[in-house]
């Protein structure tokens, strides 16, 4: 399986993770966000992490399925 690898811009200090998802193009809208989020489908840094509004800041690595987001600061 190969892996997506998308490369995110963060605007500002943290992305909220089910705006990350959506923002990213991973889901249509931050309810589906949350949705996976709740599935424990969504790991931060190796981590599953379930809180569907979690602050993810620059430097850090979120992966759902084959799709590797790495937050990169401006």
């Amino acid at each position: 399986m190969k892996v997506q690898i998308i490369d995110f811009q963060l605007r500002g200090e943290f992305v909220e993770l089910n705006q990350l998802l959506k923002l990213s193009g991973v889901c249509d809208s931050g309810g589906a966000g949350k949705a996976l989020v709740a599935e424990g489908l969504v790991s931060v840094d190796g981590q599953v992490e379930l809180r569907k509004t979690a602050k993810i800041r620059a430097g850090q690595v979120v992966t759902t399925g084959a799709v590797r987001i790495a937050v990169l600061a401006q």
